[in-house]
C-alpha cells in the first residue's frame, strides 16, 4: 500500500504541493445511481413532479456542484475546469448519472467528476422526496481517470 499523501510526517493532514508537476490535460468520469419507485419514475418520466423537471435540474445541480468541490472538499485544490457534463438517464429502478469532467492542471479532476455525480443525484433526493421514502443512492464511483502530456 502506498503512503497517503495528505498526511504529512507528524500524521497531520495536508494539502499536497503539486507546484512541481507539469500542466497536462486532465479528465475524470464518474457515475452513481438512485433507486426509485416505479411511480416515482414514471411521475420523473412524465415530467410531473411538482418541483419541476428533476432530469434537468439535477444536471445542472452537477455541474454547480462540480465547479464547487474545493470549497466542499477540504483537501482539494481549486482547479479551472475546462468541461464538466453531467447527464442523468432514466432506466427501469431509477436514474443513472454520468459525469465528465477536464481541465488543464497539475492535479486530477476525479473529486470534481464524484462531487458533480453526488450532487446531481443529491438534488434527484431532494426534488422526489415527497412521494418516495425509500430512495436509495448507490453504486457512485470513478469510472475513468487519464491525463496527458501537453
Amino acid at each position: 500500500m502506498e503512503k497517503l499523501t495528505h498526511i504529512d510526517e507528524q500524521g497531520k493532514a495536508r494539502m499536497v504541493d503539486v507546484g512541481h508537476k507539469p500542466q497536462q490535460l486532465r479528465v475524470a468520469k464518474a457515475e452513481g445511481h438512485i433507486t426509485l419507485h416505479a411511480d416515482t419514475i414514471s411521475l420523473i418520466n412524465e415530467n410531473s413532479m411538482k418541483k419541476g423537471d428533476v432530469l434537468t435540474i439535477a444536471e445542472i445541480a452537477g455541474i454547480q456542484g462540480a465547479k464547487k468541490t474545493s470549497e466542499l472538499i477540504p483537501l482539494c485544490h481549486p482547479l479551472q475546469l475546462t468541461k464538466v457534463k453531467v447527464k442523468a438517464e432514466l432506466d427501469e429502478t431509477g436514474v443513472k448519472i454520468f459525469s465528465e469532467t477536464k481541465c488543464i492542471g497539475q492535479t486530477g479532476v476525479e473529486m470534481e467528476a464524484l462531487t458533480g455525480v453526488s450532487v446531481a443525484l443529491l438534488t434527484i433526493y431532494d426534488m422526489c422526496k415527497a412521494v418516495d421514502k425509500n430512495m436509495i443512492i448507490d453504486d457512485t464511483r470513478l469510472v475513468e481517470k487519464t491525463k496527458t502530456d501537453i
